[in-house]
């Protein structure tokens, strides 16, 4: 299962605050494509399944959940999201230790 840093759970739920949707978990999957072979997938989701495999990041005033489905937390198994916000890096980044390449986007990975 992927981790979610506190500044990374931080931006989740300010972005949910904005669409208003504050009951929706944040989906993290992998899916065939991109230029490495699997690329990052990752959406606001009300439909979770019985299977799924459910955590909850954040400290008190910005809980998030995060779900995953059974074949993308076997790829994000050790992997962590955080967020930048720097003049030369902005945005959400995955480190995956399952990854054994990445293209130059970071988007993708074998």
């Amino acid at each position: 299962m992927i981790t979610l840093t506190d500044t990374a759970a931080r931006k989740v739920k300010e972005l949910l605050e904005a669409e208003g949707a504050t009951d929706l978990a944040l989906r993290v999957a992998v899916r065939p494509g991109g230029c490495s072979g699997f690329a990052y997938e990752m959406f606001f989701d009300g439909d979770i399944a019985a299977e799924d495999e459910k955590a909850v990041f954040g400290q008190a005033e910005g809980m998030v959940q995060v779900v995953v489905d059974p074949a993308s937390a076997q790829l994000l198994e050790g992997a962590t999201l955080d967020y930048k916000d720097g003049l030369n890096q902005a945005g959400f980044a995955i480190t995956n230790p399952n990854a054994t390449r990445s293209c130059g986007c970071g988007q993708s990975f074998s």
